[in-house]
């Protein structure tokens, strides 16, 4: 996967990242994959359960860095990012997918069985994008109305990853939590690409096996839900398939109309 030069060696050696203008909590550099260590760090993991406020106070790495923030699930029964199994080395790069084909192919070969209709196509962007919100600032604040609930995650815990952008976060650390779904988490980065900019998400967290993504437009009609929902049908089956909501159109209404975050759990 082609990356950005990668910021966080240098922190080895200056762990507050001083001489990269940041001001870091105590941490740790993390390099493990599912091969052994990797050749540099694949991100950088707060010691700390995060606290509101925290994600905010790390916003200056993505300015400065180029080190984007995530809160990671540091706790789990699946351990934390250090025992997930990471493999960046089989991750392709998410801009040389797009986003309707991947979707197409996998509505072909999860979706069309279960609603015996036709991939519909992507969504539109929803009226509300015209507003003037900050994605950044709706990041932050799912963010740390995720740390101050507790419920999601076990242990959240702030990291930094070196990405170009928030979409790509997944595939940079070699995140596999799809595998079952999806081998090459690039293509569903490619989606979330998509996503940025037709929604505005941002990727806010990770666990062993789940996402969850800050949404700045969501859809305000049921119409405008339901196009969406059949994208998350593709992009994650087991929302709708191991859910209470059973059909496309209750999925849309229950938990996409008007909703600031999205979470997807790969079975």
């Amino acid at each position: 996967m082609a990356t950005l030069p990668n910021p966080l060696p240098k922190l080895t050696s200056d762990p507050s990242g001083a001489a990269l203008g940041l001001r870091l909590p105590p941490g740790r550099l993390l390099d493990a994959t599912t091969e052994g260590p990797w050749h540099e760090p694949l991100l950088w993991l707060a010691d700390a359960r995060a606290t509101p406020g925290a994600w905010s106070a790390l916003t200056p790495a993505r300015r400065i860095a180029g080190l984007l923030p995530v809160v990671v699930d540091a706790g789990s029964r699946h351990g934390g990012p250090q025992d997930w199994e990471l493999m960046p080395g089989e991750m392709s790069y998410p801009g040389d997918h797009d986003a309707d084909e991947v979707l197409a192919e996998l509505w072909d070969e999860y979706a069309a069985g279960e609603t015996q209709e036709e991939w519909p196509g992507l969504a539109g962007t929803p009226a509300s994008a015209a507003d003037s919100v900050d994605p950044e600032a709706v990041a932050a604040d799912i963010a740390d109305s995720l740390v101050e609930s507790g419920g999601l995650l076990d242990d959240p815990r702030l990291a930094l990853v070196p990405a170009r952008r928030s979409a790509d976060l997944p595939a940079a650390i070699g995140w596999t939590g799809p595998v079952n779904h999806e081998g090459d988490t690039a293509r569903l980065c490619a989606v979330l690409r998509s996503w940025e900019d037709r929604f505005g998400i941002r990727v806010v967290a990770l666990g062993f096996d789940h996402l969850l993504v800050s949404v700045a437009f969501p859809p305000d009609t049921l119409a405008e839900a339901e196009a969406v929902a059949a994208e998350h049908f593709s992009f994650c089956p087991d929302n709708i398939l191991q859910s209470s909501d059973t059909s496309i159109r209750a999925y849309a209404e229950n938990r996409l109309l008007n909703q600031p975050a999205w979470h997807f759990w790969w079975d």
